[in-house]
């Protein structure tokens, strides 16, 4: 795996140098189980991950909803993304952790496949704008975008890829653009997440 890549995104990605395959990724927790995972998560997860290739880009509480956990992760390409999910999938660090991971969460299922730079926010920030829309014409959106949105925004598309590894699903049928930080209304469908930062388990 090409760990230099991985540290290049984590560092890079929301200043929009290079497009890769990215997850965002929204798990609906049991009550109360939020602050357990996002303490799993930070000490064995994003280091497990790294491990075999996987950039690990920002990790957020829900501002909005207690019980909710998001996370982006990326990847160069599709191919890397298979064999990077089944080297951490069956790995020791998810064998040894899965159990308890998975008795924190309703429902892991609520992914989208992107492509754009990824996205982990700056050291210090506190709160975070994730603008998740559904464009109805896309010409109309590029034209939106050059106007309102910079490299900072960290603009995604939908990767109407087939998912590659279909032991984990991702959601299918749709073409979203998201985006991070303010910008300006747009007349299309959206939803807004205000997002909190988790800090680095080794800041």
């Amino acid at each position: 795996m090409d760990d230099n890549w991985t540290m290049d995104l984590t560092r890079t990605g929301q200043a929009g140098h290079r497009m890769s395959i990215v997850e965002l990724r929204q798990y609906t927790l049991h009550p109360g189980a939020r602050e357990p995972l996002i303490e799993l998560f930070e000490r064995e997860f994003v280091t497990g991950q790294q491990a075999v290739g996987i950039a690990v880009g920002g990790r957020f509480r829900d501002l909005d909803d207690p019980d909710r956990f998001v996370w982006l992760r990326a990847f160069p390409d599709m191919a890397h993304r298979r064999r990077a999910l089944e080297a951490f999938y069956s790995g020791p660090v998810w064998r040894e952790h899965r159990d308890t991971a998975n008795n924190t969460m309703v429902d892991s299922d609520d992914v989208l496949l992107l492509r754009g730079p990824g996205f982990t926010p700056k050291p210090g920030t506190s709160e975070v704008f994730a603008t998740v829309c559904h464009p109805t014409d896309a010409a109309s959106f590029d034209a939106y975008a050059a106007r309102h949105l910079g490299p900072g925004h960290a603009l995604h598309r939908t990767e109407h890829a087939e998912n590659n590894f279909p032991r984990l699903p991702v959601r299918t049928g749709e073409d979203v653009r998201i985006w991070f930080g303010q910008a300006e209304p747009v007349p299309w469908p959206t939803r807004r997440l205000r997002l909190e930062p988790v800090k680095p388990w080794n800041s």
